[in-house]
């Protein structure tokens, strides 16, 4: 089995989705969360390819109630834990270079 890495980003760090009029993040204002998430994206993207051999992904665990938002997120930890632990359990001809929540692909 490959080795995995799975790194944890946010929807908030994709460029389509927060140029999207239609979704709730583009209505998000910020500058640090949004800017390092989408330096992850970037960083697993070029990862995946300088690394062969790996599965380099990145996985949007969704608005999770947790302590960083005062449990105010309306899906359960495991919930959001989904696509980090598929991600982390790929067959060995998974996809690698790729953004991911629970229900699937997320554009970059």
């Amino acid at each position: 089995m490959p080795p995995r890495i799975v790194m944890v980003s946010s929807a908030i760090g994709s460029l389509a989705r927060t140029s999207d009029p239609r979704r709730l993040e583009s209505t998000l204002l910020g500058l640090p969360y949004p800017a390092s998430k989408t330096a992850l994206n970037m960083i697993t993207s070029q990862y995946s390819r300088a690394l062969p051999g790996i599965q380099v992904n990145a996985a949007d665990p969704g608005y999770t109630a947790t302590d960083l938002n005062g449990h105010s997120g309306f899906q359960t930890v495991t919930e959001g834990t989904d696509a980090i632990v598929r991600l982390a359990t790929l067959p060995p001809d998974g996809p690698t270079g790729r953004f991911f929540d629970r229900t699937g692909p997320v554009p970059w």
